[in-house]
C-alpha cells in the first residue's frame, strides 16, 4: 500500500498502541509488542508500511535517544564501585562471545554454500550483536523478583553495564569493517583518531559549558525552553559526531554523560522519557519490518537451531565465566540464565552490520528471527530459574539451607527481638537506637558486602531476603516482638507484610515509605504503622520552627501527635507548580475550584455533588476570607472556594462535577 506521511504515521501509531496493549495484557514487555507489530504491518506481511527514508529516520532517532538515556545512567562512582564485575566479568563475556562467533564462522566457512558463508568481519559484527542482552527485560524481571541486590543480581547488572559501554566502540568499528580489506587498518585507525579528538572536545570542553549553560536556561523558568534546549544538545552532539564520520548514537551517548554530571539529571530523565519511549518503539517497529516471515517459515529448522544454539552457548559461557570469577554454582547458573537472550542493542548492531553489507540478507533474516524468539522466551526462563538451578546445581539447596541455618543460629538465643528488613542507613540508625535501649534486633539484608562488614563489626545482621518465608522463620519471627521494614519500596513491603501475616498475624509491622502515596494500601495490607519520610520530615521541620517561635513544647508535641493519629490527613496533597516534576508529580495534589453565580452546584448540599465518586476529597472550604467547617449537609454558595485533594485525574473529575 502507498500512504501519505500522515497516513503512515497514523498506521504506525495505531498499530503500536494495539500491539503494546496486547502484550501488556499478556504481561510481556512492550518492546516485543513493537517487534510483533513491525513484522505484521511490514513489507513481508500485510505490506501496510514499507521501508523508506522516513522509517529509517525514525529508527535512527530512536537509537539516538536510547543512547542518550544510557549516557544519563552512566555513573563514574557506580562504575568504579563495580569495576571488578564490569571490567572483569563483563569484558570477558563480550570478548569471549565475539571470539566464539569468529571461531564458529571460521569452522563452518568451508562447509556451507558460498552465499551463506560469512566473512570474519561479518562474524565479528554478528558476535557483537549476539553478545548483547536485554536490559529492559532483565532489569524488569529482577525488580519484580526483588533480586537486584542479590549476589547474582549485582553480577547481572555489572555485565549489562559493560554491554552498554561496549556498544560505543562497536558503533565505531562495525561501519569501518565494511571498507576494503587493504584499507581496513587505516580506516579503523583514522576512526579511532577522530573518536578520540571528538570525544576529548565534547567531554572536556562540553563539561565546562554544560552546567553553566543549563543554569542560564533553568533560570528563565520555562519548561518549553528547557525542552528545546535538551533536544538541541542531544541532536547537536549527535550531529557533531556524524560530521566527524562517526555514528549519531555516539554523540547522543556523550551528551547524556555530560548531563548526568549536573544537578539537572533527574529532570532531564523525566522530560526525555516520552520522546525516548515513542521513538524507540518506532525503532523496534522498523526492526520488525525487516523480518521476512515467509523466509523464516520456510527455514524454521535453521531459525530453531539459531535460537537454541546461541542461547545455550551464551548461557554456558556466562555461567562458566561467573564460576571462574569466584561465584557459586547457583549464582553462576542464575547469571547465565538471565543473560542468555538477545538484547535491544543486538538489533542496533545487526541492523548496522546489514546496512554495511557485512552479513548476507538471508543470514540477517534468520538471526533476527531467532533473536526475537529468544527475547520472547526470556521472561519464562528467568521465572523458572529457581527450579532450573535446583536441578543443575546439586549443592544450591544445601547452600541456601546453610545460609538459613546461619541466620537461625544467630537468633536462637534471642527473644522479644525486632526483625529489621533491610540494613541500609535507616536500618543501621534504628539498630543503633535499639542497642542503646538494650533491645535485641536482627537485620536481614541482600547486600553481601554490607552484611560482611557489619558482621565483622559485631552487628546482628545476616544475608537474607525478608520477603521469603524461610528467612523470616530463621530470623525467629515466632519469638519476635515486631518487624520493621526500613527501606522505601512498596512492592517489596507488601510481600513482606503478606509473609508476616501468614506466619504471625498479630505481630506488629512498621513500614517506611517515601511519601503518602501508598499509605492506605500498606495499612490495608496489615502495617501497624506507616512512616512516610516526606511527611515526617515536614513535621520535624514544623515542630522545630514552632518551638523556635516560642510555642510551648507540650503543645507542639500534641499537634504533631494529632497529625500522626489522623494519618497525616492535614498534610496530604500539595499545590503543584511548574517545577514539580519527577516522583513528586504523582503525589496527591491540592486544587482550588471557585464557584461562580451560575455554577450548577451553588445552592446544593456538598454531599449531593457526588464528589466521592470522583476519587477526590474536599480538603477545605473557604467562604470569603474564612475557612469554614464543612460536612455533607453544607450548602454551597456563590464565591465559595472548594479545595480538592487527590490524584490529577480524580481532581479533574471532581472539578467537572462541581462546575458542570
Amino acid at each position: 500500500m502507498t500512504f501519505s506521511p500522515l497516513e503512515l504515521t497514523l498506521v504506525l501509531l495505531g498499530s503500536a498502541v494495539l500491539g503494546v496493549v496486547a502484550f501488556r495484557m499478556m504481561h510481556l514487555p512492550p518492546m516485543l509488542g513493537y517487534l510483533a507489530v513491525g513484522i505484521l504491518i511490514g513489507p513481508h506481511a500485510l505490506g501496510w508500511a514499507m521501508e523508506s527514508e522516513a522509517t529509517h529516520g525514525l529508527a535512527e532517532f530512536g537509537v539516538v535517544f536510547l543512547m542518550f538515556s544510557i549516557g544519563l545512567e552512566f555513573s563514574l562512582p557506580k562504575l568504579l564501585a563495580m569495576r571488578g564485575i564490569v571490567f572483569g566479568l563483563g569484558l570477558a563475556q563480550v570478548a569471549f562471545t565475539i571470539i566464539a562467533t569468529l571461531l564458529f564462522g571460521w569452522l563452518i566457512a568451508s562447509q556451507l554454500p558460498a552465499h551463506l558463508q560469512i566473512s570474519w568481519q561479518g562474524a565479528f559484527a554478528l558476535g557483537g550483536a549476539l553478545a548483547m542482552s536485554s536490559t529492559a527485560i532483565v532489569v524488569k524481571m529482577l525488580t519484580e523478583r526483588l533480586e537486584l541486590e542479590s549476589e547474582h543480581g549485582r553480577k547481572i547488572i555489572g555485565i549489562l553495564l559493560f554491554q552498554d559501554l561496549a556498544v560505543v566502540p562497536l558503533l565505531i568499528m562495525i561501519p569501518s569493517l565494511g571498507q576494503r580489506p587493504d584499507a581496513l587498518a587505516e580506516t579503523l585507525a583514522w576512526a579511532g583518531v577522530k573518536a578520540v579528538i571528538v570525544l576529548t572536545l565534547l567531554l572536556f570542553v562540553g563539561h565546562r559549558l554544560m552546567r553553566g549553560w543549563f543554569t542560564i536556561v533553568v533560570k528563565r523558568r520555562s519548561q518549553e525552553l528547557f525542552m528545546l534546549n535538551l533536544l538541541l544538545i542531544t541532536l547537536g552532539a549527535a550531529w557533531i559526531t556524524e560530521q566527524a564520520g562517526l555514528s549519531l548514537a555516539l554523540g547522543a551517548f556523550v551528551a547524556g554523560m555530560l548531563i548526568s554530571e549536573t544537578e539537572y539529571k533527574h529532570q532531564v530523565e523525566e522530560d526525555i522519557k516520552p520522546f525516548r519511549d515513542v521513538l524507540l518503539g518506532l525503532f523496534f517497529i522498523t526492526v520488525g519490518m525487516l523480518l521476512n516471515l515467509r523466509m523464516v517459515i520456510d527455514n524454521w529448522w535453521l531459525v530453531l537451531i539459531l535460537l537454541i544454539g546461541p542461547v545455550l552457548v551464551k548461557f554456558a559461557l556466562i555461567a562458566a565465566l561467573a564460576k571462574l570469577f569466584g561465584s557459586s554454582d547457583g549464582v553462576s547458573i542464575r547469571t547465565g540464565l538471565a543473560l542468555a537472550q538477545a538484547g535491544e542493542f543486538g538489533f542496533v548492531l545487526l541492523n548496522l552490520a546489514s546496512g554495511n553489507k557485512l552479513i548476507d540478507p538471508f543470514i540477517t533474516q534468520v538471526v533476527l528471527a531467532s533473536m526475537v524468539l529468544s527475547m520472547l522466551v526470556a521472561p519464562l526462563i528467568i521465572a523458572k530459574s529457581d527450579q532450573i538451578v535446583m536441578k543443575l546445581a546439586s549443592n544450591d539447596w544445601m547452600m541456601q539451607s546453610l545460609a538459613l541455618t546461619k541466620i537461625a543460629s544467630r537468633t536462637m538465643s534471642t527473644n522479644k527481638h525486632v526483625i529489621l528488613a533491610g540494613f541500609g542507613r535507616s536500618g543501621q540508625s534504628l539498630a543503633t537506637l535499639l542497642s542503646e535501649e538494650k533491645i535485641d534486633y536482627h537485620a536481614l539484608d541482600l547486600d553481601p558486602e554490607r552484611v560482611q562488614v557489619a558482621q565483622a563489626a559485631g552487628l546482628q545482621v545476616s544475608y537474607g531476603d525478608a520477603a521469603r518465608r524461610e528467612s523470616l522463620v530463621a530470623a525467629g519471627i515466632y519469638r519476635a516482638s515486631a518487624v520493621v521494614i526500613t527501606y522505601a519500596s512498596t512492592p517489596s513491603a507488601l510481600k513482606v507484610l503478606h509473609q508476616v501475616h501468614l506466619l504471625a498475624p498479630n505481630l506488629p509491622v512498621l513500614v517506611r515509605s517515601h511519601d503518602d502515596t501508598d499509605l492506605d494500601a500498606l495499612k490495608a495490607a496489615g502495617a501497624a504503622e506507616v512512616v512516610p519520610e516526606l511527611m515526617e520530615g515536614s513535621l520535624m521541620l514544623a515542630s522545630h520552627t514552632l518551638v523556635m517561635l516560642g510555642v510551648p513544647l507540650r503543645k507542639v508535641v500534641h499537634r504533631v501527635q494529632a497529625a500522626r493519629e489522623a494519618r497525616y490527613a492535614s498534610l496530604r496533597g500539595f499545590f503543584h507548580g511548574f517545577s514539580d516534576v519527577g516522583e513528586d508529580a504523582d503525589l496527591d495534589r491540592l486544587h482550588p475550584v471557585t464557584l461562580a453565580d451560575n455554577t450548577p452546584s451553588v445552592g446544593r448540599q456538598l454531599g449531593q455533588c457526588l464528589l466521592a465518586d470522583s476519587g477526590a476529597v474536599v480538603a477545605s472550604l473557604r467562604r470569603g476570607k474564612q475557612v469554614i467547617d464543612f460536612g455533607p449537609e453544607t450548602v454551597l454558595a456563590a464565591g465559595d472556594v472548594v479545595v480538592l485533594r487527590g490524584a490529577a485525574d480524580a481532581v479533574a473529575r471532581a472539578e467537572n462535577l462541581l462546575l458542570r
